[in-house]
């Protein structure tokens, strides 16, 4: 299970305080407080937080300067709460690095639900991979791996290989092959199919080669395990 969100709040009304720690924490969010200004760039600093909620009208540092004093030290996204819903604040927050602006009195839910879609934004997306025996296969960068040692695979020898790792288990005629991960090559023929599987597997080194199995009078299967 990954671990949850750390959301900042920064905030000195004991209501509006009570309202966010108590919705976000039964949200599921790891909660924060700060209920001054500079006690709140302090933790931002200091911390680690996926997000913060930062109120305008704040002691001792304003949120304004709480916004100009993290937009060029620290990339967290920042969501101003405030009671001030005049133009010029709004567009200030913004100019000073704010990544939302959310006028009180507030929906909960809707807060929580535009905290979601803004980590869903700065997540970082998972790489696709697939591992054939000791060779890892990157889906997104196209390389492949044996341990710390790049394969030199070609553009079609990596589409064969990712080709029959996805249907794992289930042979594959070379006609399918063909068509699945050699079309755009123009030479599709039962023979191309062969000579690409033969490179392959002096390639990928003799674990993952012997995954590559000869199913005769058919094609080729990935076996989901390596032989015995």
């Amino acid at each position: 299970m990954s671990n949850p969100s750390r959301i900042l709040v920064i905030e000195d009304d004991l209501n509006v305080v009570q309202q966010l720690v108590s919705g976000l924490r039964r949200a599921g969010f790891d909660t924060s407080l700060a209920m001054a200004g500079d006690e709140g760039l302090a933790q931002i600093l200091n911390g680690s937080f996926d997000l913060v909620l930062l109120d305008l009208m704040l002691p001792n540092l304003t949120g304004f300067e709480v916004l100009e004093a993290v937009r060029t030290r620290v990339s967290v996204p920042v969501v101003v709460l405030s009671a001030r819903t005049e133009l010029p604040a709004r567009l200030q927050s913004f100019e000073r690095g704010a990544v939302d602006f959310v006028p009180k009195p507030f929906f909960m839910e809707e807060l929580i639900a535009r905290i979601r879609a803004r980590l869903a934004l700065t997540s970082p997306t998972p790489r696709r991979a697939l591992a054939l025996a000791d060779v890892t296969l990157d889906l997104d960068a196209r390389t492949a791996r044996r341990g710390d040692v790049a394969l030199d695979l070609t553009e079609y020898e990596f589409n064969v290989v990712a080709f029959l790792r996805e249907r794992a288990g289930r042979a594959q005629s070379r006609t399918q092959i063909a068509d699945g991960a050699l079309s755009e090559s123009g030479e599709c023929g039962d023979r191309t199919v062969d000579s690409h599987i033969s490179r392959i597997r002096k390639k990928l080194g003799p674990r993952a080669a012997r995954r590559i199995q000869t199913v005769w009078g058919i094609g080729y299967r990935c076996d989901e395990e390596d032989e015995a």
